[in-house]
């Protein structure tokens, strides 16, 4: 009788003839059988099927779910045609869906349809404490969580993608539906083996921008599936998000503030120069940071690069405006972004609302973002902790002092403001820029995507 075991994050099957197993299975003499990581159990299994071989599974030991969803919703006709698409494909693939656009029911909806224990994989310790709560409100079975100071495993159960690339050679094998939240993550390096070393058959990748600075997401193939659905902001826009505006705003540098970016940019410039560095190139970045380490003259350019972006990032122009802007709309509920936390809590400070950063605790977190959608404050600030799928009350107006490059940062702070108003009331984003800055240059690649009435959809931009 062939067999397939589990070890550590592999499957190996005995008693198989080489020829009945797909390529991917190696024969391994220390265990005397054909060994592939875990994921390619899938794969294993259909060829047994095909060919009518009997086996002993010992792999698996998932359970089913005895209950479905408690809380039922019509889905939207695009989840309808998401879950189709993704079923379809035996339930193996990766889902585009804009920010706001309801990716986590979709996601409930998979549960609910294959009944299989299931592992959610997510991003941050915030976006595994909402999972937690939707779960539990959704599904009438025990939710266990990894992560965070918990080890608690359940027939759903939510944890990081950090803790799951620790631990996945432990759980792989005790779920059938693995959903990764936020799938852009997946094909790093190290958080690549929590896809590896789980065997689940079922796999669900969701984001609002799969496309990755370094090219990876071509690896989402073979850890989570094919892209089986896309839906872009401008699809969905009126009828299921907010009608937007998107508002460029440039603010000149004071001539003392321009003189001293003039010679920091000089300083960077001329050293990338000599080095023959291409940041904006694959793997460019890093090679300056290293490079910067080894010489004083490297050293100085790492200084004149930050000192360049503090005075473009942070300039008093920029906080005068943004004053303009908060009293203009004193009356709506706004998000301030910025990429750099002293800015944040300058803001903070000046206009007195409050601020969210990576050192806010988690509690206080709740607080002042249930105060924002309850209108206790009329705005909050933070530094890109709010980025990245976090539920936030309904805000209309996102006002970026400060950021990164990346078109994915703007088009997922463009999502923080659309989800769909009982009053069919516009958003708006407003991108403050330093005049003359690179900032200038990165602002007009980001607004080459469509979400900026562009035509490209290309969220590979990063700054230099």
């Amino acid at each position: 009788m062939t067999e397939i075991l589990w070890d550590s994050g592999t499957i190996v099957v005995k008693g198989a003839e080489p020829d009945v197993l797909p390529d991917v299975c190696v024969w391994d003499d220390r265990c005397g059988g054909h060994r592939a990581p875990a994921v390619a159990y899938d794969q294993v299994v259909m060829s047994l099927h095909r060919r009518k071989i009997p086996y002993d599974d010992q792999a698996r030991t998932y359970p089913t779910l005895d209950d479905g969803l408690r809380v039922h919703r019509e889905p939207r006709p695009y989840q309808s045609e998401a879950l189709a698409a993704w079923e379809g494909n035996r339930g193996r693939g990766v889902v585009v869906l804009p920010t706001g656009s309801g990716k986590s029911w979709l996601a409930m909806l998979a549960i609910d349809r294959k009944r299989r224990g299931t592992l959610v994989v997510a991003p941050t310790l915030d976006l595994v404490r909402q999972w937690y709560d939707q779960l539990r409100a959704a599904f009438p079975c025990e939710v266990g969580v990894v992560g965070g100071g918990s080890h608690d495993v359940g027939p759903i159960t939510v944890t990081t993608y950090d803790s799951a690339y620790l631990h996945m050679e432990h759980l792989g094998r005790r779920f059938g539906l693995v959903i990764f939240d936020e799938v852009h993550h997946l094909p790093g390096e190290s958080l690549s083996l929590a896809g590896r070393f789980c065997l689940a058959p079922f796999r669900l990748g969701l984001t609002a921008t799969p496309e990755r600075s370094d090219g990876r997401e071509t690896v989402l193939d073979e850890l989570v599936g094919p892209l089986v659905y896309r839906r872009r902001i401008t699809e969905l826009t009126g009828q299921f998000l907010a009608e937007y505006d998107t508002e460029r705003v440039e603010v000149d540098l004071s001539p003392d503030e321009w003189e001293a970016y003039q010679r920091a940019r000089a300083t960077y410039r001329d050293f990338v120069s000599r080095q023959g560095i291409r940041v904006g190139s694959k793997g460019g970045w890093a090679t300056f940071i290293q490079r910067s380490a080894m010489s004083e003259a490297g050293r100085e350019a790492f200084e004149a690069w930050q000192e360049q972006r503090r005075l473009a990032f942070g300039a008093p122009s920029k906080l005068e405006y943004l004053g303009h802007l908060l009293h203009e709309h004193r009356h709506d509920r706004a998000i301030v972004f910025t990429s750099v936390n002293e800015t944040a809590y300058t803001i903070s400070r000046r206009f007195l609302i409050p601020v969210i950063t990576h050192q806010t605790p988690v509690k206080e977190r709740s607080a002042i973002l249930a105060g924002l959608g309850g209108g206790t404050y009329g705005a909050v600030v933070t530094s890109r902790v709010l980025n990245e799928g976090v539920d936030v009350p309904s805000a209309n107006v996102a006002i970026i002092v400060s950021g990164s490059g990346s078109v994915r940062e703007h088009v997922q702070r463009l999502g923080r403001v659309l989800r769909k108003k009982p009053d069919g009331e516009r958003a708006v984003l407003y991108e403050l820029i330093a005049a003359g800055t690179s900032e200038a240059f990165t602002s007009e690649r980001r607004r080459e995507h469509l979400a900026y009435g562009g035509e490209g959809d290309d969220l590979n931009g990063e700054a230099g």
